[in-house]
């Protein structure tokens, strides 16, 4: 059995409170991730297009509040 099988039948083998606490810190681990690709991405100038795309569309009067306003 390799590790990845391992650690999912431990998983599978967890009461509902150990459980939530795994599903849990993968959560927090998975957006801390996230933000780091992130800020990785935008320091590169890999996400400039969606700034200028953003600022065109602001332009045009194209974009709208999010979530939308009641």
């Amino acid at each position: 059995m390799e590790r990845v099988e391992e650690i999912e039948f431990a998983i599978d083998e967890l009461p509902p409170e150990k459980y939530r606490r795994i599903v849990q810190w993968l959560r927090v681990r998975e957006d801390k991730r996230w933000d780091e690709q992130m800020d990785r991405d935008c320091c590169a100038g890999t996400l400039d297009f969606l700034f200028e795309e953003a600022e065109s569309e602001s332009a045009k009067g194209l974009l709208r509040d999010w979530p939308p306003l009641k």
